[in-house]
């Protein structure tokens, strides 16, 4: 019997890295795909890469895209800083990247159709994250019931698509210690928006400070290269 095929986005941080070794756990055949958009942090491509072929996806693909075109973020923006201090705790950081995730699904959505693929997974997280509005449970239910409105597969066939979230109700701490149950190497993995030219993580942006905590919180070390 045929293994049922899901498109992962796999962007080489943390999350995402986890959310593969789920979606292979749950016993899907993976196709990784990961996007080159203009990020400072290009670097999380080549983890991508490497987290990609540590875990045996059948494809990964690397889609180029120019998000950067309309800036608007700290990752696309190289005018703009990244923060390396906590902002207030109901704001919006300067580091989102507008309709990323919705662009990304898209992509996916399309590759999924072709390869007659009716999963999707992605790694956000409603918990321990940094208030991105395209990381909550609102916005993938919306996207999911569009998709299912714009596919020729739901729409003629009668299939439905479902967006797997398995982290989006998880802390750090907690998607550190199912990772690591799975065998996933998070020294392979960079969250580090702000990284050194060797690919040193900063330790002090966002990203790296809920990751720092994640571990400590999870009671295990952190095996990814910093600064200093």
């Amino acid at each position: 019997m045929m293994k049922k095929k899901a498109v992962v986005l796999l962007s080489g941080g943390l999350d995402s890295a986890t959310a593969l070794a789920m979606a292979k756990a749950q016993g899907f055949d993976c196709y990784a795909l990961s996007f080159r958009y203009g990020q400072r942090h290009a670097v999380e491509l080549e983890c991508a890469a490497r987290i990609a072929k540590k875990h045996g996806v059948t494809e990964h693909r690397t889609v180029t895209i120019d998000l950067g075109t309309f800036g608007g973020s700290a990752l696309t923006d190289l005018s703009i800083p990244v923060p390396h201090k906590p902002g207030a705790a109901d704001e919006i950081p300067v580091t989102y990247v507008p309709a990323r995730n919705t662009v990304f699904l898209s992509y996916a959505l399309a590759w999924a159709e072709v390869l007659g693929s009716f999963d999707i997974f992605i790694g956000v997280n409603a918990l321990d994250y940094s208030g991105y509005p395209d990381c909550r449970p609102e916005f993938i239910a919306a996207y999911e019931k569009m998709a299912n409105l714009a596919t020729k597969a739901a729409v003629h066939g009668g299939r439905k698509l479902t967006i797997h979230t398995p982290l989006i109700h998880l802390t750090k701490a907690q998607i550190i210690q199912k990772g690591l149950e799975l065998g996933v190497d998070y020294g392979v993995t960079s969250s580090c928006y702000d990284p050194a030219p060797d690919g040193a993580a900063c330790g002090t942006c966002d990203s790296c400070r809920l990751r720092l905590k994640g571990f400590k919180d999870a009671g295990a070390k952190d095996p990814r290269n910093y600064k200093g």
